[in-house]
């Protein structure tokens, strides 16, 4: 078992805490275990399948143009989805 040297401190709503609580219970472990354990196996799947740019995001409209030269109303427009 590897020492927890670190802490990762999290704003939720009620509810939020709520479900998380439940979800803990229902798996029988404490709830920093439970957010704990989920956060890796998420951060496992997201490492081993990287997410792709959304298509039509400011990411993708912007890859592959020359966004020095743009006036900043062109940039404006890319950014507001015109």
């Amino acid at each position: 078992m590897t020492a927890i040297a670190d802490r990762l401190d999290l704003r939720l709503s009620v509810e939020d805490k709520n479900r998380l609580r439940r979800a803990a219970e229902l798996h029988g472990l404490p709830v920093a275990t439970f957010v704990r354990e989920a956060a890796l196996r998420e951060a496992e799947a997201t490492i081993a399948h990287p997410p792709k740019a959304r298509r039509g995001s400011l990411a993708s409209r912007l890859r592959g143009r020359a966004t020095a030269q743009m006036g900043t109303d062109e940039i404006m427009k890319l950014t507001r989805g015109a």
